[in-house]
């Protein structure tokens, strides 16, 4: 029975781990980078409706996503 061998506890709570950590990680890089920027990332994509920088910061976070997840997957 190999198909049902990912339902095994061990395995899932192996996997909900790394998706915390992941997630973790991708938060701390995402608040890194919004201190190392002159301004607040959120404030001025949100409040003053920046679109180009909206489309840097989507780019980081799938580069940063990316790099993640390559690392958590070996």
């Amino acid at each position: 029975m190999m198909g049902i061998e990912w339902l095994k506890p061990g395995i899932i709570a192996g996997s909900v781990i790394y998706a915390l950590i992941g997630v973790a990680i991708f938060w701390i890089c995402f608040v890194l980078v919004d201190k190392l920027t002159p301004y607040r990332l959120w404030d001025e994509i949100v409040e003053k409706k920046n679109v180009a920088l909206a489309i840097v910061v989507g780019s980081m976070c799938i580069a940063i996503g990316l790099i993640v997840a390559a690392a958590v997957h070996g």
